[in-house]
């Protein structure tokens, strides 16, 4: 034994070298065993620490910050069950690619397996969902160790930004004394000249000569072609646009992927691909996917019988769950984007004019059809929202019926950052996640879209509001899984009891008994938020599916009538 103050030093050089690489936010969840790493990124002066009571909480809102920052947060709890309650956050960051250092503290080995309180398995406690595990067992003075804590943070950081970008998860056993001794210090200095200790160049940008020469030659091959855009994708709305302008194919833009603009944008294709004569008459023959797979299982359905499908994803991953993809291309895709616009003909003609006669007849029969409604529903709310809001705005939207209706019925716009958790499309700590947006993205007035049964799921998230700048949350309340009413299990006897599963609570008392003000409405507020608010918005669910079934039904006839039969 030394006698110089371990744990300490350990948290301190790990602390210090994180801030070094570019971390600005730590999370932590209070407990014991981890106070050591607790107290250093408090004490540290170069990180912002978030406090947050429920560990489950606290990973959804460290996956905010990283998701709005791009940069991971530090994520730290206790031994036992609190790192288990970050698994969902976990999941969801590895498959949404979302930079994450977890710190889960542990009983060190001499106290594993014989009845210690607190203690589980943890090594590993995540799976396969993580770019790199590690434990690297209890601190220990020894010459030279300050390399090595460095060295692991900045491996542990380097893992999390990728590429892929996703979760680290370091298993750290620590020996009491948790708390500062007051003792010397291990000796553990960083560069003198405030470097990280192992900086990790970014990988080279640009694209590869003959990725770009064979999409071009499948571009120049097929003049029926569509472009659609997926969350995931880094293209950026410029190069969208003379990529669209140059091949003459439409852009079929998720909502979530924040490329729904430009005038070759196509915002109806939901509505229009449910006519079986336009989705028959105006099938391409090439398709040109940047990054996820759309929500739409419509779209999705009628796009995988396109002969030809290049899937291009700057992270190479296999987002391919039919099958469908001809070609893959691993790299920038902005950058491929650019080259094969400088190469492509310069089409326009009767292929994108009529694609954008059948988006100018199908949007205005759309919003003549929501605007005529006499009650709230899903996607007029939707819709609305993503209009009023101003320019530089966050909205974050929820998994299940809500990003399905933000699909359907947002009209093209840009100037907005769209977020969600479409990673493992999970419903869960959706309130603390659009808090961890708000406060990495602290500039931009922040808003919220998510269904009753989603708010539920995460009231404890409410509790971020004492601290982190305010987010406008307008909750549709469905009273149950409205998402349901919508597929097969609507004809069952036992829908309403396993499905729908109606809570007949009151969700502004709910939002009111955690200190944030609420109210009920039919409209969305999208002034700046001077304070966190809740707005809860009442819809039928019954009378929501007739609504939105009409609704895109107009659209689909005035689109179809508009563009007619294709010319081939």
């Amino acid at each position: 034994m030394s006698g110089r103050d371990v744990n300490t030093s350990f948290a301190g050089a790990l602390a210090d070298e994180w801030a070094r690489l570019g971390c600005t936010d730590a999370v932590v969840a209070p407990g014991s065993r981890s106070a050591p790493l607790a107290i250093a990124l408090a004490r540290h002066g170069g990180l912002r620490v978030h406090v947050v009571v429920d560990e489950r909480s606290a990973a959804f809102f460290a996956l905010g910050l990283g998701k709005a920052s791009g940069r991971p947060a530090v994520l730290v709890c206790t031994s036992g069950t609190a790192a288990v309650n970050f698994h969902p956050a976990v999941v969801e960051a590895y498959h949404a690619r979302v930079p994450m250092i977890v710190c889960t503290a542990d009983r060190p080995p001499e106290l594993r397996d014989v009845g210690a309180g607190q203690t589980i398995e943890q090594a590993g406690l995540y799976g396969r969902a993580t770019r790199w595990a590690h434990d690297p067992g209890p601190p220990a003075d020894a010459p030279g160790v300050g390399a090595v804590w460095r060295a692991l943070a900045c491996r542990a950081h380097a893992a999390a930004t990728g590429p892929p970008a996703g979760p680290v998860h370091l298993n750290l056993p620590l020996r009491e004394p948790l708390v500062p001794s007051g003792a010397p210090l291990v000796d553990a200095p960083g560069r003198a000249d405030g470097r990280p200790w192992v900086p990790t160049l970014a990988r080279r940008a640009g694209a590869d000569p003959d990725a770009v020469a064979r999409v071009a030659e499948v571009v120049a091959a097929h003049p029926r072609g569509v472009i659609t855009v997926g969350w995931g994708s880094g293209v950026t709305q410029e190069t969208l646009g003379r990529l669209a302008r140059a091949t003459g194919w439409p852009v079929l833009a998720d909502a979530v992927s924040g490329r729904r603009c430009g005038p070759l944008a196509i915002s109806t294709y939901e509505a229009l691909l449910r006519d079986e004569r336009f989705a028959t008459d105006w099938a391409p023959d090439a398709v040109l996917r940047l990054g996820a797979p759309l929500t739409s299982k419509v779209a999705n359905a009628w796009l995988d019988r396109a002969p030809v499908q290049v899937l291009v994803d700057p992270d190479d991953r296999w987002l391919d769950p039919a099958r469908a993809a001809g070609v893959r291309v691993v790299g920038d895709d902005d950058a491929l984007a650019a080259r094969v616009a400088e190469s492509a003909p310069g089409r326009a003609g009767a292929w994108v004019e009529g694609w954008c006669a059948a988006e100018r007849a199908a949007r205005g029969a759309l919003d003549a059809a929501l605007d005529a409604l006499g009650e709230a529903v899903e996607g007029r709310v939707a819709r609305d929202l993503a209009a009023a809001l101003p320019d530089g705005a966050n909205l974050v939207v929820a998994s299940s019926i809500l990003v399905r209706a933000l699909e359907w019925c947002m009209a093209p716009r840009a100037g907005i950052r769209i977020h969600a958790n479409r990673g493992a499309n999970g419903i869960d700590g959706f309130v603390s996640t659009a808090f961890g947006i708000a406060a990495a993205d602290a500039g931009r007035p922040t808003y919220a879209l998510c269904g009753d049964l989603c708010f539920l799921h995460d009231t404890n998230g409410l509790l971020a509001a004492r601290e982190a700048p305010p987010v406008g949350f307008v909750v549709i309340d469905n009273d149950g899984g409205g998402i349901f009413s919508f597929l097969p299990p609507a004809a069952l006897p036992e829908h309403e009891a396993l499905f729908a599963t109606p809570h007949g609570l009151d969700l502004a008392a709910v939002a009111r008994a955690h200190g944030v003000a609420a109210a009920r409405g039919d409209r969305p507020d999208a002034r700046v938020p001077a304070e966190t608010r809740v707005l809860v918005v009442p819809v039928d669910r019954d009378a929501s599916v007739r609504h939105h079934r009409a609704v895109l039904a107009a659209a689909a006839a005035a689109g179809a009538a508009a563009a007619g039969p294709a010319a081939r």
